[in-house]
């Protein structure tokens, strides 16, 4: 212990002695560490830490999976309540399984209505998902009963929003939809399952709804029983899934189920992503770790006598390495606890920016474990920058060292050492080079691809329609009426329509039978895109006409039943002949047989990145109608679309104005611009550029840097060489052209084996690039230029420095 305390001491006098050096190593070494800590903290947060509930390894998401026919590429598709019924009463392998879905609600609030989204869940859910309860109770069996399920559990950010965090909530009445619901808990800020829902109501079952198996709009989750596998649940669904599939043939050919453990459900889009951006910051780490073992071997080399004299009076090579690593592990800490400052902010950064679509999101801080790998990392990397300084220094001959004006042995060494640091340098510098650039190409080429329509001057807004606004679609189809009407008299309006949902956004897929083609079951008719609009929608959003006619007016409830098909959907059921006048009828809405009156361009409703279109439908509202079959008419969503002469923002007041005239209890929400939402169908590609570019940036610096300082301190220890050199008659330009080829040395070596490297791990990236291929030819060549570059800039300059010694001097000093 006491030989330990004496090194921590002479460390701490040796970085005293050194500040300008102890400085730059601090500074990399908390660039590096902050960078990995930032990242780990979003790993740990979202990957790492267990979902917060009592054995969440018991729980499991249930799906469809859909005729691959109808879906191609599809593998999850929502539940029918009939056959998750059928799956609850056959089952053996759950304990409890519980089914939900989405609902919107309208509370009542003292200044204008607020719209709330919300979960109506089985009274099962909650002891399925066993979440922490802040106050009062869950919902339990029993709540679903006719005159005890006006009952309401709020979410810890609504209680928080809406209701000042009231000690008092549970017991309070609230006024949702205009009936009385009784607030009877609150759960946990760490409970956001399903995530987008502020408040979980009971799920009510209506008597036909149980019987339906052909919609889906259900979700579910289950608790596996203790000892039973993922695998063994989904053997067993598999095979009731077939039964049903026989027995109901005409609903459910072709329709299997699917079973997730709940942490892959919940995590499964982002795992990679974040794993693949682990990797990269470990490579920014890595770097640094190269930029200051080449700091250390150029002061190393300076302490030769130093060390050749403490060898000389006894000290033992292990005592020499010791001394060495303990000054490392000194400066690296030093550089983690800096670190921890650098991730505190990046880490706020990147969740500010680009956390809107990361689940678990509350869970990422720089917590005890957080903190343990900082403090593991610092020290880990303050080894591996000082290992190698510390066995050279170990190795170096004493008596060498003692002549007066020994140079030649260790300092050859130490400079072939700190060249293959530089190649290392600049090789993961490349792969990173090559990550940033094919998701700068992917992020490119997204945004400048054709959507189908033109965001551009577009205000986009949800009208909160309650379910209790309208009695009949007809009244709801004449509140559309007068609203858009008004609307488009506002200054500064050009068009204006409405349609259920907007491009990008999910809509409906329905079943669709064509008149003249072979009958078919549902479960084997071709599902398509379907779309409820209104006249003006298309022209809004600049959706082309090809052939035939848009909607009119005159396409109203009296009318003959017509639609609107893409350009996809004409291609696919009409291939060489013209659509417009031929027949079809949607499955859900039987015996209305629409006749196709125009080819619309194609839109990109399910993403940008989506390579084949998808076939769509559009219908007009004004011929809406809601089947008996589907029980209480509970409204119809309903977006509005305003193409503007001047900034969309400017009429969002207006706009607001208009509603409060026409239907004040009805809310207008979600008020932005259509550019806003293509924007954020970007964000994970965003999100993954940002943090690959700025670790290749900093990459790129840390690998100059490395370059330019090896290059220096070599100009330094050769200036006795290019003096006499120059004194024999070498020319400026000759020392300049061997210092430069003595940078690009390592350089291109390093591009060589960074490019073989990043050609192996492109493989990586094939599932998160669009439009590019993960080995682009372009990608490689544009980053091997740029490394090229940034090796002969780093080169030139202390080339320069070479030029000016002065050979009388040199010689003089000899």
């Amino acid at each position: 212990m006491a030989g330990f305390s004496n090194d921590w001491r002479l460390a701490l006098r040796s970085v005293r002695k050194t500040p300008a050096f102890a400085l730059a190593a601090i500074v990399v070494l908390a660039l590096g560490i902050g960078a990995n800590t930032a990242i780990f903290s979003i790993v740990n947060g979202v990957l790492l830490r267990p979902l917060p509930y009592d054995r969440p390894e018991q729980l499991v998401q249930l799906w469809h999976t859909p005729p691959p026919q109808q879906f191609p590429g599809r593998t999850q598709f929502a539940l029918s309540a009939a056959n998750y019924l059928d799956w609850e009463q056959r089952n053996d392998v759950f304990q409890q399984s519980a089914i939900y879905t989405a609902a919107d609600y309208r509370l009542s609030a003292v200044s204008e209505p607020v719209h709330l989204q919300a979960a109506r869940v089985e009274p099962t859910y909650f002891s399925v998902m066993r979440g922490h309860v802040l106050m009062g109770r869950a919902i339990n069996p029993g709540d679903d009963r006719p005159g005890s399920d006006h009952i309401a559990v709020l979410s810890d950010r609504l209680w928080q929003s809406r209701f000042a965090a009231d000690p008092q909530i549970v017991g309070r009445k609230i006024e949702l939809d205009g009936e009385s619901y009784e607030v009877v808990g609150v759960m946990a800020a760490d409970f956001q399952k399903p995530n987008f829902a502020q408040m979980w109501t009971p799920l009510v079952w209506d008597p036909v709804e149980k019987t339906v198996r052909g919609e889906h709009h259900f979700s579910a989750v289950a608790r596996l029983k203790d000892g039973v596998s993922v695998g063994q649940a989904q053997a067993q669904l598999d095979t009731i899934a077939a039964s049903l599939a026989k027995e109901y043939p005409a609903d459910n050919a072709g329709w299997g189920a699917q079973v997730v453990a709940l942490r892959d459900a919940t995590l499964g889009s982002v795992r990679q992503p974040l794993l693949i951006l682990l990797g990269a910051v470990a490579f920014v780490l890595l770097i640094a770790c190269a930029n200051v073992a080449n700091l250390f071997l150029a002061k190393t080399l300076e302490r030769r006598k130093e060390i050749a004299i403490r060898t000389a009076l006894g000290a033992k090579r292990g005592r020499i390495i010791r001394q060495v690593l303990t000054e490392a592990v000194v400066l690296a800490t030093a550089g983690g606890a800096l670190g921890l400052v650098v991730a505190h902010f990046a880490t706020k950064l990147v969740v500010n920016v680009f956390g809107a679509g990361m689940p678990r999101l509350g869970e990422i801080r720089l917590d005890v474990p957080v903190l343990v790998f900082t403090f593991a990392i610092a020290v880990l990397t303050g080894i591996a920058a000082g290992a190698l300084p510390a066995w050279r220094m170990s190795l170096s001959d004493p008596q060498d060292a003692l002549k007066q004006g020994g140079r030649s042995g260790s300092a050859g060494t130490s400079r072939r050492a700190r060249g293959a640091l530089v190649v290392a340098e600049v090789a993961l510098s490349f792969v990173l080079l090559v990550g940033a650039g094919l998701m700068v190409r992917t992020l490119w080429n997204l945004s400048n691809v054709n959507p189908g329509f033109d965001a551009d001057h577009v205000l986009t807004a949800n009208v909160g329609v309650g379910s209790h606004d309208f009695e009949t679609t007809k009244q709801e189809i004449a509140f559309v009426d007068e609203l858009l009407r008004r609307l488009r008299a506002l200054p500064g309006v050009q068009s204006a329509g409405s349609a259920d949902s907007l491009p990008l956004v999910d809509g409906s897929t329905q079943p669709v039978a064509i008149e003249g083609h072979p009958a078919q079951d549902m479960s084997h008719q071709p599902e398509v895109g379907v779309r409820v609009i209104s006249p003006g929608f298309l022209d809004a959003m600049r959706v082309r006409v090809l052939r035939g006619r848009d909607f009119t007016e005159q396409d109203n409830a009296g009318a003959l039943p017509v639609a609107l098909v893409s350009e996809s959907m004409a291609r696919q059921f009409w291939p060489n002949e013209d659509a417009v006048g031929k027949r079809l009828t949607l499955t859900f809405f039987p015996g209305v047989v629409r006749e196709v009156v125009g080819v619309v361009a194609d839109v990109k409703d399910q993403g940008l990145d989506r390579k084949d279109p998808v076939s769509a439908l559009y219908w007009p509202v004004a011929q809406l109608f809601y089947p008996e079959s589907m029980g209480k008419f509970h409204g119809f969503p309903l977006t509005l679309a305003l193409r503007t002469a001047t900034d969309p923002a400017s009429i969002g007041q207006a706009a607001r104005a208009v509603l409060h005239d026409v239907a004040p209890n009805v809310p207008l929400l979600d008020v932005r611009p259509m550019q806003s939402i293509v924007d954020d169908s970007l964000s994970s590609q965003r999100f993954n550029m940002f943090l690959l570019a700025a670790f290749a940036a900093l990459a790129l610096l840390l690998a100059g840097v490395g370059l330019y300082s090896v290059l220096a301190y070599s100009v330094r220890q050769r200036a006795r060489e290019i003096g006499v050199r120059m004194a024999l008659g070498a020319r400026m330009r000759d020392v300049l052209r061997r210092v430069v080829i003595d940078g690009m040395k390592p350089t291109v070596l390093g591009v060589g084996i960074g490019l073989a490297a990043a050609l192996a791990l492109s493989r990586l990236l094939e599932t998160l690039v669009f439009g590019v291929a993960a080995h682009d030819v372009a990608t490689f060549a544009g980053v091997s230029v740029l490394m090229l570059a940034v090796g002969l800039l780093a080169s030139v300059l202390p080339a320069r420095r070479a030029t000016r010694v002065d050979p009388l001097k040199v010689l003089r000093e000899e």
